[in-house]
């Protein structure tokens, strides 16, 4: 028998039993076995490239019904996972995005003896120091695919919101060459819980889960939206439904602003995202975020974090994407943090699995502590930023091996060990921000750093490899320290060191955890 006679015969062997699997499953016996090796190697090849035209040709329909075997068990992409991670004791992981969530991720991974190449996309001066950028949009399916096949990728972290809410986890799992490749990140409809505010807080109202009462009004419906703003006090909250990087939230003191902004959100202020406009009672309280990791079915739960989201110091001025973060936050101790997972935390996860929503990866919960008890303010879909500046440093597990649980399903086998040290993040703006700034401002002082590690979000290399300002938000320093005060003295400190034209940061962060004042009206 000639090799490709030995192919063919492989060939109908497998798909005859996938076919005879699909229709009446059972056992794999001992006789199988050959048949199985057979297509892991040949699936290797056809991914790989390797594989002449007419075989990948003939290979595709093997690749297409085996997904399709294997979707019919509700087990199956983990499965495979549990597969791969077996072939692959040793990652190699691309993580997508470019801030300074990514290169705390990206410092995290990189300490894990598991991995043994990092790849980000498309990075910046910062990640370049743990591991190798790479020259790929996140939204850029297509090149990622690319990228994943050509490199031998065995997972993808994601670290933004607009791959998630765009589909990137249903992208691979639909494509036959990726399937089983595990991304860290919930499917579109799952991400939803933070690309709609509008189906957010129906998920909430579905499953009793302590939120804002609220309305959701369209250009159809402004008339209505403002009898609605009429029946209100001050101050008063509006949030555009889709993505607005962290800018579409309005808190307004007098019923004539809230009147003209609610007119001008409908009318395009923030493009489709605001397209629908949730109207939100006000919550009066402190906020904290709190962040779970999971496989779908079970959870960890990882350390909370306080941020700062005003531009000024004694939270003035408008939004931005935050200013610093501390962690832990001190008023959420055991009793309140048994609240939070109680009453906001289990019922998201039941409430998603009993909707059939596919959610494997990270939840932020934006919360707000009114009179002791917890509320939500809003989900994300992935990691805050700058929180995750600080709770990285807090984390002594293996990043990976929590990742390796949530792609396997086997999350619940895992621990996760807490730094009992405080840890805090400073973030260095560029003048002008939220609004206009410039760039490409050389930044020295970076050598001269002792006791932080300086995250880099906003900054890129030029052909002569100096650092320079690539954004609003250039560098968190982030700082361990026995006391919150303590950590603040460091990064402070540092802080200072750093230069780059037009240079701005916060003095004030972690003070109104020190002192009572004011409440919170960032929401």
């Amino acid at each position: 028998m000639t090799n490709d006679e030995r192919w063919n015969s492989q060939y109908v062997r497998l798909m005859i039993f996938m076919t005879r699997q699909a229709r009446r499953p059972s056992k794999y016996y001992p006789k199988e076995r050959s048949m199985f090796e057979w297509f892991r190697q040949n699936r290797r090849l056809f991914q790989r490239g390797q594989m002449s035209a007419g075989r990948a040709e003939r290979f595709r329909p093997l690749m297409e019904k085996a997904e399709k075997l294997t979707h019919t068990n509700q087990h199956s992409y983990s499965t495979g996972a549990q597969d791969l991670m077996r072939e692959n004791a040793m990652h190699c992981i691309l993580l997508l995005g470019s801030g300074g969530r990514e290169h705390a991720l990206a410092w995290k991974i990189a300490q894990s003896p598991r991995v043994r190449r990092l790849f980000i996309a498309p990075g910046n001066a910062g990640t370049n120091q743990v591991g190798f950028n790479v020259p790929l949009r996140v939204d850029d399916f297509g090149g990622i695919r690319w990228f994943v096949l050509k490199n031998h990728v065995t997972m993808v972290v994601v670290g933004p919101e607009d791959p998630l809410v765009q589909g990137i986890s249903d992208y691979f799992r639909n494509d036959a060459l990726l399937c089983h490749i595990p991304v860290i990140g919930p499917s579109k409809q799952g991400a939803l819980l933070e690309g709609s505010k509008d189906f957010a807080k129906m998920f909430m109202q579905r499953h009793d889960i302590p939120t804002a009462s609220y309305k959701t009004f369209s250009r159809d419906t402004l008339a209505e939206g403002i009898a609605h703003l009429r029946t209100l006090q001050p101050p008063y909250v509006l949030k555009a439904d889709g993505l607005c990087a962290g800018k579409g939230v309005l808190i307004l003191p007098s019923l004539s602003q809230a009147e003209k902004e609610l007119e001008e959100m409908l009318g395009g202020m923030f493009g489709a995202a605001s397209d629908r406009v949730v109207i939100e009672e006000f919550l009066s309280g402190v906020e904290c975020s709190v962040f779970v990791l999971t496989d779908g079915h079970d959870y960890v739960i990882l350390p909370e974090a306080k941020d700062y989201k005003r531009i000024g110091e004694g939270d003035t001025g408008p939004n931005t994407g935050g200013m610093g973060s501390v962690s832990p936050v001190p008023f959420a101790d055991a009793a309140w943090m048994d609240k939070v997972e109680q009453r906001i935390i289990r019922p998201t996860i039941n409430g998603l699995a009993s909707e059939g929503i596919d959610y494997r990866g990270f939840i932020f919960f934006g919360l707000i502590n009114v009179d002791g008890d917890p509320k939500v303010i809003e989900y994300n879909a992935r990691m805050g930023d700058p929180e995750t500046e600080s709770v990285m440093l807090r984390i002594k597990s293996d990043l990976v091996d929590l990742l390796e649980g949530v792609a396997t399903q086997t999350l619940a086998t895992r621990h996760i060990e807490i730094d009992s040290r405080a840890a805090v993040s400073v973030m260095l703006v560029s003048g002008g921000y939220p609004g206009k700034y410039e760039k490409g401002f050389p930044i020295t002082g970076l050598d001269d750093i002792t006791d932080s590690i300086v995250f880099h979000a906003g900054t890129t290399t030029t052909d002569d490899s100096q650092v320079v300002t690539n954004g609003g938000r250039v560098l968190a320093v982030s700082s361990y320290g026995t006391t919150m005060e303590e950590a603040l003295t460091t990064s402070f400190r540092n802080a200072q060191k750093i230069q780059f034209s037009q240079k701005y940061f916060r003095r004030d962060i972690g003070q109104d955890l020190k002192k009572p004042l004011p409440p919170t009206t960032s929401q």
